[in-house]
C-alpha cells in the first residue's frame, strides 16, 4: 500500500514541478481515492501551510488519482482579524478557489449571527452538511436547515460524507442567534442529554446514505474528543452508532493521524483530526484494491524548507499562484488597515505556561488579567461605576505577546469582534455567574472559565460541579454546594477588597456574548439591568486600555488603574497572574459556607453545644444547692 502510494504521491509532486515532454508516455491513473482534510483552520491563512498549498497539492496529485476530494470539518471562518474583518467572505472566497468539495458547519461559523452564518453557505461554492442542525417552532422539530449528506461516485466507489455540527453550538455560539425577537427558539442542533438525539440522527444519515448508494461513509464532523464536550463527542458517537468507514474530525483542535474506535457493531473506524490552525494537512487513501483506509499528515518543516508526506515523499513547498495572489492581497489589506502601532509590551503576554499547556480555559493567566482590566478601564474612564469585569477565557486567543502592539495584535488577542456592555447585577447573580465559569476548573478545560477584575475569588476543585444546565448545556439554577468560595469585591471607597454581599447591587462589565447572549450559558442574568450596551468592540477595548498607559507602554505594574486604584490587584509579571484567582483542593472548616445540609449540621451542632452546656450548668447549680 505505501509504496504504491510512494509512486503515485512522488510522480504527482515531479510532474507538477518539472516539465514533461509532450511526447512522453503518460501513466494510467490510479483508481485509490484520495480525501484531503482541514479542521479548525480559525482563520490562519499567513502560516506555511495556507489554502494557496492544499490547492497545489490537490492539483498535484490529481495528476495521478482519478478520485481527489478536499473537505473541512468546520471552525474556518472565525478566529483572527483575516476572518473577521468581512466576517468570512475572503476565506470563503479562498477556500472556493482551493477547490473545496464539502465541508460542515463548527461553531465558530454562527459568531456572525445567523444572518451571518447564512452568508458563509452561499458565498461557498461547495455544499454545507449537518445532519443536526434544523428549524424549531414552538419546541416542535422540524427540517433540517442544510442536507445531511452529500454523495460522490469515485469509480467503483461511491462516498458519502454525512455532516455533524457539535450541539455545545447553542451554548458556545451565541443562544440568542437561534431565537427570534421573542426568545422562542427557531433553530435547534440535537444533542440530547444522554447524546441520543444526537445519535439518532447521525444514524438516520447514515442509513439515508447507504440506501442512495453509498459503499462508503464518512462523517465530516465537528464533535471533538474533549471530556467537556461529553456525551456529544466524536468517539461517543461512532459507539453508538454503525455503518461509518471513517470520522473526519473538528473542534478540539487533537492532532490525531489515525486511531480505531469500535462502533455498536464493534467494527473499527478510524478516526482523525489534524489539529489546529493548518499546523497540517490529512490525507486520507481509500484503497482501490483492498478497500483499506490509511490516514497520513501533510506536514511543513521550517527547517528544511520542505513539504513532506510521512514515509513517502517530499518536495519544495508548492503553491497555487492564483490563490497564493488572493491570500496576500487579502493579507496586506489587513495589514494596511490594522497595521498601525498602539504602544508595546515590556512584558510578555501568554496563555501557555512553562510546559506548553493551555491554561486560560482553567486558571488565570496575565492576558486574562490584561482582558477583564481593559474593560474595567473603559467604562471607569467614562466616568461610569464598574465593581467588576470579566473575560472567558475561551475568548481570548493569543500565544506570547511582546513587544510592538498593533490593531491587528490586539484583533488577533480578540478576534470575535464582541462588543463591550455593562449590567447591574445582584451579588447572587455574580456568584451564579462565576460559579458556572468555574464548574469544569481543575478537571477539564472551559472557554467559560471567566478571568476577572476588581474580584477575587477562590475554586475549591474537590467539590464536584452540581450547578444545573438544560440539554444545551444553558445554566439553569446553581448548586448544592458552591465550588467558588471566597468572593472579595475591591471598594473603591476603602480601597480594599471586601467580601460579597449576596443582596447588593454590583455593576458588571463584559461583552454582550456572555452578559447579554447566553454565549458558554450563561443565563443567571436574566433581568439584569442594562446599563450601557454596544459600546466598542472587543479588540478596540484593548486598544483603548494600551492607549492608557505612559506612551503606550505596557509593563508590568504601570497601569493607569493601578495609579488610580492602588488597592488592586495587578501584576502582568509572570503568565499565572496577578493572584486573582486560586485553585484550592478542600477548604479549612472556617471557610465552609454554611449553604444547604451544611447549614444544618452548623445549627444543630451548636444546638447540640447549647444543650451540653445547659446540662453541665445545671449540674453544678445542683451540686451547689
Amino acid at each position: 500500500m505505501k509504496k504504491l502510494i510512494s509512486a503515485g504521491l512522488i510522480l504527482a509532486l515531479l510532474l507538477v514541478l518539472v516539465p514533461v515532454s509532450a511526447k512522453a508516455e503518460e501513466p494510467p491513473m490510479l483508481e485509490d481515492v484520495v480525501i484531503l482534510y482541514t479542521n479548525d483552520v480559525h482563520t490562519y491563512i499567513d502560516g506555511n501551510l495556507s489554502y494557496d498549498v492544499i490547492a497545489r497539492v490537490k492539483q498535484a496529485l490529481s495528476v495521478t488519482y482519478k478520485h481527489v476530494l478536499l473537505v473541512d470539518a468546520g471552525d474556518h471562518a472565525q478566529g483572527t482579524a483575516y476572518g473577521s474583518m468581512d466576517k468570512g467572505y475572503s476565506v470563503i472566497s479562498l477556500m472556493n478557489a482551493a477547490g473545496y468539495d464539502v465541508a460542515t458547519l463548527g461553531n465558530h461559523e454562527f459568531d456572525y449571527n445567523m444572518s451571518g452564518c447564512e452568508n458563509i453557505v452561499e458565498w461557498a461554492e461547495y455544499p454545507y452538511i449537518s445532519c443536526n442542525f434544523y428549524h424549531e417552532k414552538l419546541g416542535v422539530r422540524g427540517e433540517n436547515v442544510l442536507d445531511s449528506y452529500v454523495l460522490f461516485p469515485c469509480g467503483d466507489e461511491v462516498v458519502a460524507f454525512v455532516g455533524i455540527t457539535t450541539p455545545e453550538t447553542m451554548s458556545k455560539s451565541t443562544p440568542a442567534y437561534f431565537q427570534d425577537g421573542n426568545g422562542q427558539f427557531i433553530y435547534g442542533i440535537s444533542g440530547g442529554e444522554d447524546g441520543e438525539a444526537l445519535y439518532q440522527d447521525v444514524q438516520a444519515a447514515i442509513d439515508e446514505a447507504r440506501a442512495a448508494g453509498a459503499t462508503r461513509v464518512i462523517a465530516l464532523g465537528h464533535l471533538g474528543v474533549d471530556a467537556s464536550s461529553g456525551p456529544w463527542t466524536s468517539e461517543a458517537t461512532i459507539a453508538a452508532v454503525t455503518g461509518l468507514d471513517a470520522f473526519i474530525d473538528g473542534h478540539s483542535h487533537t492532532v490525531m493521524e489515525g486511531q480505531a474506535v469500535a462502533d455498536k457493531s464493534g467494527k473499527e473506524v478510524i478516526l482523525t483530526q489534524t489539529g489546529e490552525y493548518f499546523g497540517q494537512i490529512g490525507i486520507m487513501v481509500i484503497d482501490a484494491e483492498t478497500g483499506a483506509i490509511t490516514t497520513e499528515f501533510i506536514t511543513y518543516n521550517p527547517e528544511t524548507g520542505k513539504l513532506t508526506i510521512p514515509n513517502y515523499a517530499t518536495t519544495e513547498l508548492i503553491r497555487e499562484e492564483s490563490v497564493q495572489q488572493m491570500k496576500e492581497l487579502w493579507l496586506a489589506e489587513i495589514d494596511r488597515q490594522l497595521g498601525q502601532s498602539v504602544g508595546s509590551f515590556q512584558v510578555t503576554f501568554d496563555n501557555y505556561d512553562e510546559n506548553g499547556n493551555r491554561i486560560v480555559r482553567g486558571q488565570e493567566t496575565n492576558s486574562g488579567d490584561f482582558s477583564a482590566d481593559a474593560l474595567y478601564y473603559l467604562f471607569d474612564s467614562m466616568d461610569l461605576n464598574v465593581d467588576v469585569a470579566v473575560m472567558n477565557g475561551g475568548g481570548i486567543r493569543n500565544q506570547a505577546l511582546t513587544g510592538q502592539v498593533s490593531y491587528k495584535t490586539c484583533k488577533d488577542i480578540h478576534p470575535f469582534g464582541n462588543v463591550a456592555c455593562l449590567l447591574r447585577v445582584t451579588g447572587q447573580q455574580l456568584l451564579d455567574f462565576l460559579e458556572w465559569g468555574a464548574r469544569n476548573a481543575g478537571v477539564m478545560e472551559d472557554g467559560s472559565f471567566m478571568q476577572a477584575s476588581g474580584v477575587t475569588y477562590k475554586i475549591d476543585i474537590s467539590v464536584p460541579n452540581t450547578t444545573q444546565a438544560n440539554e444545551q448545556d444553558v445554566w439553569i439554577s446553581g448548586p448544592t454546594q458552591y465550588r467558588v468560595y471566597d468572593v472579595q469585591v475591591y471598594s473603591k471607597a476603602s480601597g480594599a477588597y471586601e467580601p460579597l454581599d449576596l443582596t447588593a447591587i454590583y455593576n458588571l462589565a463584559g461583552y454582550n456574548y456572555t452578559l447579554r447572549d447566553m454565549g458558554g450559558g450563561f443565563a443567571m442574568l436574566s433581568g439584569a439591568e442594562n446599563v450601557l450596551d454596544y459600546v466598542m468592540e472587543d479588540y478596540m477595548v484593548l486598544a483603548h486600555y494600551i492607549s492608557g498607559f505612559e506612551n503606550g507602554v505596557v509593563g508590568a505594574k504601570n497601569s493607569p488603574l493601578l495609579a488610580k486604584y492602588p488597592g488592586l490587584r495587578l501584576d502582568y509579571g509572570t503568565v499565572h497572574g496577578s493572584g486573582r484567582i486560586a485553585l484550592t483542593d478542600g477548604r479549612v472548616p472556617e471557610e465552609l459556607p454554611p449553604t444547604g445540609d451544611a447549614s444544618l449540621v452548623w445549627v444543630m451542632g451548636i444546638l447540640i453545644l447549647c444543650a451540653g452546656a445547659i446540662v453541665l450548668t445545671g449540674k453544678k447549680r445542683s451540686a451547689q444547692v
